[in-house]
């Protein structure tokens, strides 16, 4: 086969392949605006669903449930993953090392039934003890953050393991602490890696409902159990409105996050030839 066959062939599969994946999402943006009360029977073109949606407060107050958990699970989670990552990629060798990376990183490969479950039984056990809340938002958040740290730690892990330890190192040799060097040097390095982990997190907890299932409360129900329970009912339009809503904030965000990367990048590429050239 020629370059020109073998070329086709690699951008029609690839075609394919996106087709696959986005044509049922276009399909249910295009129906969100469907006049019927049949989610899949068009009848006209039609904002109400929207308004349906905007009325309905059981929905809305799902959904701020869900955005708040989600902002702090993200932003607890950066932190937490951060600190993390430095202990694995900075320290080379101490006591537990293996078992602390196996612990940290463990719930990218267990179910999430077993996480779970697992919560609810300490959440349980400890409002025996200290008259904690086994179910409600503190323990949805607490629940995510076990979930994402993972995600977070292994994005930051990547982008540290990374980074050319001279700049850090000529930082203190010209008399700027540890502290100072991090926030200085080492933070603004890796700012991307924290925007896309910050970015995985907040989906990854907006988007989750087998957790939450275990440990929300009758007060604390998230967004993704609030759709779940009714789709069971039957499909509604006003889920292809909420569903259309979502992918534009995730689409937005995930732009921003993209641009922000891109320009720290092309930042610090143009600052290490602006220092070679200082160098020659």
């Amino acid at each position: 086969m020629s370059r020109a066959g073998q070329r086709a062939v690699n951008w029609t599969v690839l075609g394919l392949g996106f087709a696959f994946l986005y044509i049922p999402v276009f399909i249910l943006m295009v129906y969100s605006f469907n006049e019927s009360r049949l989610a899949t029977v068009w009848s006209g073109f039609s904002f109400k669903w929207y308004g349906e949606l905007f009325r309905d407060k059981q929905m809305l107050d799902a959904a701020w449930v869900s955005i708040k958990v989600a902002f702090w699970t993200a932003t607890a989670a950066v932190v937490l993953g951060t600190m993390a990552a430095l202990v694995m990629t900075r320290m080379r060798r101490f006591p537990g090392k293996t078992l602390f990376g196996a612990l940290i990183t463990a719930p990218l490969v267990m179910p999430e039934v077993i996480i779970g479950l697992s919560i609810l039984l300490m959440f349980v056990s400890l409002g025996q003890v200290v008259g904690l809340q086994p179910r409600g938002i503190l323990s949805i958040w607490i629940a995510h953050v076990t979930f994402t740290l993972a995600f977070v730690t292994v994005v930051v892990s990547s982008r540290l393991s990374e980074l050319d330890k001279s700049l850090e190192e000529a930082a203190m040799d010209l008399g700027a602490n540890r502290i100072k060097v991090f926030f200085l040097i080492t933070l603004p390095i890796i700012a991307p890696a924290l925007v896309s982990g910050w970015l995985l997190a907040f989906t990854l907890s907006l988007d989750d409902v087998v957790i939450a299932s275990f440990v929300a409360g009758p007060s604390s129900t998230t967004l993704p159990m609030k759709v779940f329970s009714s789709v069971r009912l039957g499909l509604s339009p006003k889920i292809n409105a909420l569903a259309t809503l979502m992918i534009l904030v995730v689409s937005v965000a995930a732009f921003v996050g993209w641009w922000f990367m891109a320009r720290e990048e092309k930042r610090r590429q143009r600052d290490m030839q602006l220092a070679l050239q200082d160098n020659g």
